[in-house]
């Protein structure tokens, strides 16, 4: 395998993932899938019921890594200024001074986030997208890198306000963590697992590293023809009698980006057809609407069988 410009640490990059896996017992899938929506740049929507390990999962993330970590808990009541910061006059200076808000951080944990009203979930807009706020006409920079994890409510539980499609889709990808099985819940209960995030034994990486994984992540060689495999996936999301929604352009650069993230992870300097469907259904699931109103697991599943993999 030819080596990428970017090296990268793969024995450092396994030991992140098996750590993130002795913290979150029997989710390999869902540990999985978040390092690779953060290798892949993008921000990370959990929909599951309390208790189940969302907040264990972003404390993880941010404690193995490294990172700089925040969170915000969103109500009805939490205002704009409350996330991104507001500017105070200061009569000393004579001037206003902006007081920067959770939002400046490395991960953010935005947790329950439909429980915060449509104004306030905006606020999360540009910053996703942009990785910079905006207040009183002055852009400023968000830290780099810069990761999101949301956790939401079910839509049907009571106070929830239900994300826009703008704001679903800057999310890079969903996913539910779901009860743990048997052997994973005995394991919990025997104490082999810790609450507070990850272990006591410092970082595996830092941020510069991180950074360096996501360069080496545009690194990886996409061949024309899984090109073509994935423009196929983004056409048949489109075809309207079948679907009332698909992959917008954004969805599918995300979607590769995902694939040669997984590529990465798997030690493989080129994407295969394989990366790419393993990443469909959690960048798929919240974007693509079954004419026929199926459940989001068998939309993905039509949406793989339109398009089988050469």
């Amino acid at each position: 395998m030819n080596s990428s410009p970017h090296r990268v640490d793969r024995e450092t990059l396994h030991r992140v993932e098996e750590r993130l896996n002795r913290v979150l017992l029997g989710k390999p899938q869902a540990v999985r899938l978040a390092l690779v929506c953060l290798l892949a740049n993008g921000h990370l929507l959990i929909e599951d019921r309390p208790g189940v390990g969302k907040t264990t999962l972003a404390h993880a993330l941010a404690q193995v890594l490294g990172l700089d970590y925040r969170r915000i808990q969103f109500t009805s009541d939490l205002l704009p200024g409350d996330v991104v910061g507001v500017s105070v006059f200061d009569q000393a200076r004579s001037c206003f001074e902006f007081h920067p808000g959770p939002i400046f951080a490395q991960v953010l944990l935005a947790d329950e986030v439909n429980r915060a009203p449509p104004k306030t979930q905006s606020a999360l807009l540009e910053a996703m997208q942009e990785r910079q706020v905006s207040i009183d006409g002055r852009t400023h920079n968000l830290p780099a890198p810069f990761f999101v994890i949301a956790t939401q409510n079910p839509t049907e539980q009571i106070g929830t306000h239900p994300l826009p499609e703008s704001q679903l889709d800057r999310f890079l990808m969903r996913i539910e963590l779901g009860f743990p099985d048997p052997k994973a819940e005995r394991a919990l209960l025997e104490g082999g697992a810790r609450t507070d995030g990850a272990d006591p034994l410092g970082a595996e990486a830092g941020p510069d590293t991180l950074v360096g994984w996501q360069q080496a992540v545009s690194e990886v060689t996409a061949r024309s023809a899984l090109l073509d495999y994935v423009q196929a996936l983004l056409r048949a999301s489109r075809d309207p009698s079948l679907f009332r929604s698909g992959l917008s352009p954004r969805a599918g650069l995300g979607l590769l980006q995902a694939a040669r993230a997984w590529a990465l992870i798997d030690g493989r300097d080129f994407v295969t057809p394989d990366d790419v469907r393993a990443v469909v259904p959690p960048i798929a699931i919240h974007r693509v609407v079954s004419r026929e109103a199926e459940p989001g697991n068998v939309t993905v599943a039509r949406l793989l069988e339109c398009v089988p993999a050469n």
